[in-house]
């Protein structure tokens, strides 16, 4: 066994790597600096903890919260691994002692936050010891275009100049491409040394739904996980203090977050919730960045988050122990308009891009037909190949059903036609729903036969049917003002009364049985009585319960009841040091149990675990009878001349999700028209499109990744999608 392979064994009780971890360790021991980009829980930190004990001198890792360094300094030590940190959170005598601790070379790892780094006085201490590797942590706060951009990130790179011999290494869970780029550029980093993870959390189940009554949706979610952990995420400080103190007089654990509290009170409500004294936090997104609470089961969003990078690193911190946990998004379009209103106090460069990433986290939100990984993960230039995850609310729902929409259609026809063709389809509605504006009675259309006579829909719904009769070909769309006009199909199916098939949008969904992941088959009261020892031992040591054992750990003795220190070793997460240190109280409580029960250890089967597994590469053609309706229905509407943007904004879907479907389209034999708005979105130059098509003449269209890396990541995967639509309409027949 390799050195880093004993370590992560005897030090910290895992047996084998997690994706990617072994490539990057072993990158940062050849003294290459290093950009990981790992999702939430996937072992980001022992990258860079393993070689810390390997290398000779000190590892500084740059994080930006107390609290994380205070988190990982406790696990660290529980593992026997000598670490530290210097933040404001010491006393002066306290900083002092770890100061010299560092200054006489027993520490192998120190924790500070960027402006603690660039004082004078931490900067000859570090001058005064061999500095063998700069870790920063979060490195998306490097960049202008993060979610959370920190001027005194960009100042790093002058402590870097200052110990040119120090591997660097830059991490962090989410990153666009163009983050990326920023990152590299900014800490002088080759392209070359960048590893990107998988972004999918398959353990997470990631619903969006109406949010109707959202206290009653979150009060079932909490019953649903009752005495387990979780987070509420609010847009304001009033609606956490008034969700916190509602659920809070309903008997709930729970305890408030947000920057409106006094300093130590907040630290105090964040620390009971991770000892496990309170179950629930109800927070901003203050809440959370640096916390490593790995049992949390479930997280729920009651209002909409401000982008897709956010929501990501929200979600990220349920199941990072592995376990499945339930995230929620409650979502409505009253969220949409108080985000705008935020977003109209802004200016220039600020205003734009915060305006790109709400329009993608509602197009997320709002798409019911689209595994809900697909755009999340594309979002980051992944590809998600699977049809079905089997793990989100549009896998594990019923497709919403085409039906005879014909009266709403004809009344939606009529209506434009007796008010002259001359008004777009918010107009139209307003006289649909009988509304008594100042332009209706301008222009004295409450007297039309069609006013009032839609007000079994809602304003929604019927916007949604005019972007379908649109896309169907019912009508046209001309003019600054989006002028609606009938079309030849529409004229002649009022005439004929043909009948019409569409989505009323709202339409509920129908759950699919035995779609669901089941949850992982355990022994519930054994774990009961395990996380109760531990929690009597965690009190005891004054640390978080996840120092002492993951509830993963708890959750596989509790499928395998190990017997003996030997068995128990095996288990994950049990390490040589924490076996000596709390061995002997487990094994007491799994063996008494056992003997009670009648129940015999169960062989431990030391396999590489599912997550390491390469997905197949074999690929299925799509067969015709195979494509959905709603694939025809888009390449019928794209052949009929609609563009890829009208599509998008018809479905509520991202890019990707329009050529994915006219690409599968068109792989089941079928033809599609050669749309100029295609050749117009390719970015990539002839050059680069030549390679392009000879590598998918290679390695063929079916998966893009083979020829991303054929190409050696010089197009992205939003252009290799198109490229790839544009070569399949090229070779057409």
């Amino acid at each position: 066994m390799s050195l880093p392979a004993s370590i992560l064994k005897d030090t910290f009780g895992y047996d084998s790597y997690r994706p990617l971890q072994r490539e990057v360790i072993e990158n940062v021991l050849a003294r290459r600096d290093t950009l990981a980009v790992m999702p939430t829980g996937g072992g980001k930190s022992l990258c860079y903890q393993i070689p810390a004990l390997m290398f000779d001198g000190l590892t500084v890792v740059i994080s930006p919260l107390i609290a994380l360094m205070k988190d990982q300094v406790e696990q660290l030590r529980a593992f026997g691994v000598p670490s530290l940190f210097l933040n404001s959170s010491l006393s002066p005598q306290e900083y002092q002692e770890n100061m010299e601790y560092v200054k006489r070379g027993e520490v192998k790892l120190l924790y500070v936050a960027p402006e603690t780094l660039l004082a004078p006085r931490i900067l000859a201490l570090l001058d005064s010891v061999k500095v063998d590797c700069l870790t920063i942590d979060e490195a998306h706060c490097i960049s202008e275009w993060g979610h959370d951009f920190r001027p005194e990130y960009r100042q790093l790179i002058e402590v870097r100049k200052r110990f040119p011999k120090a591997v660097c290494m830059a991490l962090t869970a989410t990153a666009t491409s163009r983050v990326r780029q920023d990152i590299r550029a900014s800490l002088k980093f080759a392209t070359t040394n960048e590893f990107v993870a998988s972004f999918n959390r398959d353990n997470l189940f990631i619903e969006v739904a109406k949010k109707s009554d959202p206290t009653l949706q979150a009060v079932k979610m909490l019953d649903r996980y009752k005495d387990q952990s979780g987070i509420i995420y609010c847009f304001s400080r009033k609606q956490v203090d008034e969700l916190a103190a509602y659920l809070l007089s309903k008997g709930y654990s729970v305890r408030p977050y947000h920057a409106g509290l006094e300093d130590a009170q907040r630290a105090r409500n964040q620390e009971a919730f991770i000892r496990d004294d309170v179950q629930i936090i109800v927070a901003t997104i203050a809440f959370g960045m640096g916390i490593n609470k790995p049992n949390v089961r479930f997280v729920i969003h009651f209002d909409l988050p401000k982008s897709i990078e956010g929501y990501y690193q929200e979600i990220g911190r349920a199941g990072r122990d592995g376990l499945p946990a339930h995230c929620l998004l409650l979502y409505s379009y009253g969220d949409v308009a108080k985000l705008n209103y935020f977003i109209e106090q802004k200016e220039g460069e600020e205003k734009r891009v915060a305006v790109q990433h709400l329009n993608a986290i509602v197009r997320y939100a709002e798409d019911e037909t689209t595994c809900r990984r697909k755009p999340l993960l594309d979002y980051f230039g992944e590809s998600y190949q699977a049809d079905n995850c089997s793990s989100c609310d549009n896998c594990t729902s019923a497709p919403a059903e085409l039906v005879d929409i014909t009266v709403f259609a004809q009344k939606f026809l009529s209506c434009v036609k007796r008010a002259d063709e001359k008004f777009g389809a918010g107009h139209i509605v307003d006289i649909l729903l009988g509304s008594k504006n100042e332009k209706i009675i301008r222009w004295e259309h409450e007297k039309l036969s069609t006013y009032g006579i839609g007000k079994e829909l809602t304003k929604k719904q019927w916007m949604h049917l005019a972007r379908q009769l649109l896309m169907t070909g019912y009508l046209s769309q001309e003019g600054e003002y989006h002028t609606l006009s009938l079309t030849a199909k529409a004229i002649e199916a009022l005439k004929k009364r043909g009948v019409i098939f569409g989505v009323i949008q709202e339409a509920e969904r129908v759950r699919k049985d035995g779609k669901k992941k089941e949850d992982v088959e355990y022994n519930q009261e054994l774990f009961g009585l395990l996380r109760q020892k531990r929690k009597d031992l965690a009190d005891v040591a004054g640390v978080p319960p996840y120092v002492i054992f993951s509830d993963r750990t708890l959750v596989e003795i509790s499928t395998y009841y190990p017997q003996s220190m030997e068995s128990l070793l095996k288990i994950s997460g049990v390490g040589q040091v924490k076996l000596r240190q709390y061995g002997d109280p487990f094994l007491e409580i799994i063996t008494q149990f056992c003997e009670k029960n009648n129940l015999k250890e169960y062989v431990h089967p030391l396999t590489v675990p599912q997550q390491n597994r390469l997905p197949s590469s074999r690929s299925k053609r799509v067969g015709a009878e195979e494509i959905g309706e709603r694939t025809r229905v888009i390449a019928d509407a794209y052949n009929a001349g609609a563009t890829i943007q009208s599509l998008m904004e018809l479905y509520h879907v991202v890019q990707g999700t329009i050529l994915e479907h006219l690409t599968k389209y068109i792989l089941a034999g079928n033809t599609l028209r050669n749309g100029d708005d295609l050749k117009e979105m390719s970015a990539a130059s002839v050059e680069q499109q030549k390679t392009a098509f000879a590598a998918f003449d290679e390695l063929s269209p079916a998966l893009l990744k083979p020829v991303f890396e054929k190409l050696n990541g010089t197009l992205n995967y939003d252009q290799l999608r198109t490229l790839r639509l544009l070569y399949l309409i090229s070779r057409q027949s």
